[in-house]
């Protein structure tokens, strides 16, 4: 199995990343312990008080609502990841203050039951009472205490998942195997995959007994028959079950568990396909098999599917070493957790200049994003959105025994070792824009250079510069990944000498040598503008810009009529250079009136359409 190489062993340095970090940073901390808590206290009556402060958390937090107290558990794993990165002192001392109340309410409850909802909410649904996803529910804390141990080291986290866990055990032994599989029909979030992680932290054979409970045969079974049990059904619901095949296959070894993730990876991307953003949901269901026509609307790609089939190929990769998985999370990142998430940008018509979260992307031509606030919702798409932006220092860099893996671009610093040989990688974008200027108000100082000339216009590929640094010398392979969307040979130097080119992305290129301190590999790949048909309707597509996709501004739908025969040579380059950065604008050359064109995850309140219908004048 190849190792993520993550926490304190890579250090970022990618400024957008790092920007997003710090947003979702300040907002954990914004938000007090009170508000956090609120449902749990009032669940174990430790609440005083005749009123609910109005300013408190609202919309799935409201005590009205029985998901009431869900994001504590996405806080408390957001938390905890951000801790692993960085060591950050005072999340560590919120985690350890919310924990002492969680132990309180804990012991108020009767020693066992710690959550925001009442115990009542299982044993309805186990007798078929319509109740929102109690399990779902409950998953969240869970999960949040687990990480907290595992990242924070922090007993208590452990102590009291174990003591809920109890409570689990004894009441999931209430019922026959057929009365069972009926309450795993309602949705449980990722109860399977806290238990397997629980196996493995604790050796309790509770937990064993427990995932064998959990295993859902009326979704697993069909999926190892080939049966497509996926299309309109709540995409969701299932993916954290299957994360759930996942850990289980990873800490009890049984082969069951890794077939049941591959068939459903089969089932929902490879035989189903993908919008241009990687997305596949509508209405947060899953589309028809290679029929997305019908599905542009305007609550495409649920934020948590993304974050979530981004975590599920993650696993992949590491059990295969196929870069195709990692081709699909630079989609999903790139359009979907910086396109759904803590937005900067320049107002539009007096709209603010940020934006929080949007629980879907619309695709439907017209559409907005629409943007949630901070304390006013607190959707299940608000909790992963914390996690997903608690530490942007994954999935960049993985090991095995004798090889380096970059599996992403992103200017960051990864220490490693091999053979008992430590060595680092720098990695840096080298953006050939000859100028540090990033703002009319910086220094005006500019030093002479042969770069602002060379690369008049923005270079047609991206260069990146890799620094090895060591005390002994090291044998081993670097493999370096070529992205799907590079559409003309990528070239490779070493130490400013030619070592390698190929136009093949279903592989990593191998560099293997025995690396010295100071040795330098340069990667150049080349970019384009493409047209990404979609697959049920060659004529209808979205303009991609490497792994970005564009978006064009305008209210109303419109239709590309075109000079020739390829959409690409509709769209020029414009305003390419601000300052000391050459920018992904583009602009329509022949529609009246002219549409311009910007990055997806650039969008922030414009109306947009993502997807056109192209007619060529000669087929009229």
């Amino acid at each position: 199995m190849i190792n993520e190489i993550s926490g304190r062993a890579v250090r970022l340095q990618e400024g957008e990343f790092l920007r997003r970090e710090d947003a979702n940073r300040q907002y954990l901390m914004k938000l007090e312990n009170r508000y956090l808590l609120r449902n749990f206290l009032l669940e174990a009556g430790r609440y005083s008080g005749r009123g609910m402060d109005m300013n408190a958390m609202g919309g799935w937090e409201d005590p009205s609502c029985q998901l009431r107290g869900h994001f504590l558990g996405h806080w408390l794993s957001a938390a905890a990841i951000r801790y692993h990165e960085t060591e950050d002192g005072e999340l560590k001392a919120k985690t350890e203050a919310i924990l002492k109340e969680l132990v309180l309410c804990q012991r108020d409850n009767g020693g066992e039951w710690v959550c925001p909802i009442p115990e009542k909410y299982l044993y309805w649904i186990g007798k078929g009472k319509n109740i929102w996803a109690p399990q779902y529910n409950i998953h969240k804390l869970f999960m949040g205490l687990v990480d907290v141990y595992r990242y924070m080291g922090l007993e208590t986290a452990l102590q009291t998942a174990d003591k809920l866990a109890d409570w689990f055990y004894r009441w999931s032994a209430g019922y026959t195997r057929e009365e069972f599989d009926r309450i795993l029909d309602i949705e449980t979030g990722g109860m399977l995959e806290v238990w397997a992680d629980l196996l493995e932290i604790t050796g309790d054979k509770k937990y064993r007994e427990l995932l064998a409970k959990y295993y859902r045969a009326r979704l697993f079974d069909p999926l190892l028959e080939g049966r497509d049990v996926l299309t309109n059904m709540h995409a969701n619901t299932t993916i954290p079950e299957i994360l759930g095949c996942a850990r289980a296959y990873e800490v009890t070894g049984e082969e069951r568990w890794l077939k049941i993730v591959q068939s459903y990876w089969k089932c929902a991307v490879t035989d189903r396909g993908c919008f241009a953003t990687g997305g596949q949901t509508q209405g947060e269901i899953w589309t028809p098999m290679k029929k997305l026509k019908a599905r542009l609307g305007d609550k495409n790609q649920e934020h948590c599917t993304v974050y979530n089939m981004i975590r599920l190929a993650e696993f992949l990769f590491r059990h295969t070493g196929q870069v195709r998985y990692m081709h699909y999370i630079e989609y999903n990142v790139t359009n979907g957790v910086m396109a759904q998430t803590y937005w900067q940008g320049m107002p539009w018509k007096g709209s603010p200049g940020r934006g929080l979260l949007t629980y879907f992307l619309p695709m439907k031509a017209g559409s907005r994003k629409d943007w949630a606030g901070e304390m006013d919702s607190f959707f299940c798409c608000h909790g992963t959105m914390v996690q997903a932006n608690a530490a942007w220092n994954r999935r960049i860099y993985y090991q095995d025994a004798d090889t380096l893996y970059v599996t992403m671009y992103a200017d960051s610093e990864a220490e490693f070792a091999m053979g008992g040989r430590k060595a680092r990688l720098i990695q840096r974008q080298d953006y050939m824009n000859g100028s540090l200027m990033n703002s009319s108000v910086n220094s005006v100082q500019q030093t002479v250079n042969d770069i602002t000339a060379t690369y008049a216009n923005r270079p047609d590929f991206r260069k990146y510069v890799f620094t090895l640094q060591m005390k002994e010398e090291l044998d081993c392979r670097i493999c370096l990944r070529i992205p799907d969307w590079v559409l003309r040979k990528a070239s490779v130097y070493v130490n400013d000498e030619p070592a390698a080119e190929t136009d093949c992305t279903d592989e990593f290129l191998e560099l293997r040598r025995t690396w010295r301190d100071g040795d330098r590999i340069i990667l150049l790949l080349p970019i384009d503008l493409r047209f990404v048909p979609l697959p049920d309707d060659g004529e209808t597509g979205a303009f991609c810009y490497g792994p970005d996709v564009l978006a064009g501004i305008t209210e109303q739908e419109r239709v590309l009529r075109l000079e020739g025969d390829d959409p690409v040579q509709e769209l020029s380059a414009d305003t390419e250079r601000e300052w000391g950065s050459f920018r992904t604008f583009y602009r329509t050359e022949n529609q009246d009136p002219g549409i311009s064109f910007k990055k997806l995850n650039e969008i922030g309140f414009e109306p947009y359409q993502m997807y056109f219908k192209v007619k060529r004048k000669y087929r009229q």
